[in-house]
């Protein structure tokens, strides 16, 4: 027996009877020969860390455009924080940690330069429309190794694509995930980005704590406090239902929705965001334009061969744009450049 069928023997014998396990997945696009080691869940998880869009990441904006602090979020720590939540209440609640663990690092691989901001300008301008979660599972099967993609499992890939919510209902039945794993990540992103944003509009000086509707702070005075007590209540109201569903009680249902209201309008569209709003969308505007004249510029990776159309392969380029790559190449492209005097 290899270690990796003793560590699905291992699943077998602890999990819940509701959990996905991995001798169990329903495989991946184009089968491949199994890890002596490593589950498959384990496999997609190295595959995603080990990825040029993983580490882009870390230059990506959560949510203030390209900050200067070293202490506020990038897209990269949310997705790490998003992981720690959705691994604590898996475990607590006996599910695959890996498959979870898998979906949170790749649940925004799509996300474009200057957050949502970015997010917006791209649904408007590229044919079909944009989303972060389309764009996602688009890197992970079609972007990712030059075309090959990273050829995930179907658990993971539904996973990710059922992971947004946007303004809508957290357990909203049309996007599902299939997995209970799929259910955790939707929910522990929102409780994530809700507290860590408001961490940082703080922080940032955009908010200030007297604006914060009092009641929000039921769920905890502090940053640490709120999500302990989130995930705690995902974890107790799961279980009354023997995990027929992974659910929030109606209170802090309220408070969740209720901070994400308040966020989006006084931060996410709030006066000092739309102001940036602007720049942005000249700047990827204006990007959009140049390269769908000059696309013999556009890196290979996103080459014609990937991409059936002219437009898709600008959008595929420019959703994969850092912050600071967008900014760089904005300056290269349409600011005077010093001349090189010997």
């Amino acid at each position: 027996m290899t270690i990796r069928e003793q560590t699905e023997e291992i699943e077998r014998q602890i999990f819940h009877p509701r959990a996905c396990l991995s001798s169990k997945s329903k495989g991946r696009k184009r089968k491949e020969k199994e890890d002596s080691i490593r589950t498959c869940f384990q496999r997609d998880r190295d595959r995603i860390i080990h990825s040029k869009s993983f580490r882009r990441l870390k230059h990506k904006t959560q949510v203030f455009l390209a900050p200067k602090g070293d202490h506020y979020r990038t897209r990269l720590t949310h997705t790490l924080e998003v992981s720690q939540i959705a691994r604590t209440i898996a475990r607590a609640l006996r599910l695959n940690e890996d498959l979870t663990e898998a979906i949170s690092l790749g649940h925004d691989l799509g996300h474009t330069p200057f957050g949502h901001a970015g997010e917006d300008i791209l649904r408007e301008i590229c044919p079909g429309g944009f989303e972060h979660y389309k764009q996602s599972l688009r890197v992970v099967e079609s972007l990712e190794r030059k075309g090959r993609g990273l050829n995930l499992t179907f658990e993971v890939r539904n996973g990710i694509l059922k992971h947004s919510k946007g303004k809508g209902e957290i357990f909203s039945p049309m996007k599902k995930s299939e997995t209970l794993e799929g259910k955790i990540v939707r929910i522990s992103d929102i409780i994530a980005y809700v507290n860590h944003d408001l961490d940082d509009a703080l922080r940032a000086g955009v908010l200030k704590r007297s604006a914060i509707p009092a009641h929000i702070f039921k769920a905890g005075e502090t940053h640490s406090k709120r999500i302990d007590t989130m995930v705690r209540d995902v974890i107790s109201c799961s279980l009354s239902t023997d995990l027929q569903e992974i659910i929030m009680s109606e209170e802090l249902q309220g408070i969740t929705y209720a901070l994400r209201d308040f966020l989006y309008e006084h931060v996410y569209e709030g006066d000092a965001s739309k102001r940036e709003f602007k720049k942005a969308r000249k700047i990827l505007l204006d990007l959009y334009d140049y390269y769908m004249e000059h696309t013999d510029e556009i890196s290979k990776e996103f080459s014609k061969e990937i991409s059936d159309k002219k437009e898709r392969m600008v959008c595929d380029f420019i959703a994969g744009m850092t912050d600071r790559f967008a900014l760089a190449m904005y300056e290269q492209n349409f600011l005077p450049q010093p001349w090189i005097v010997l």
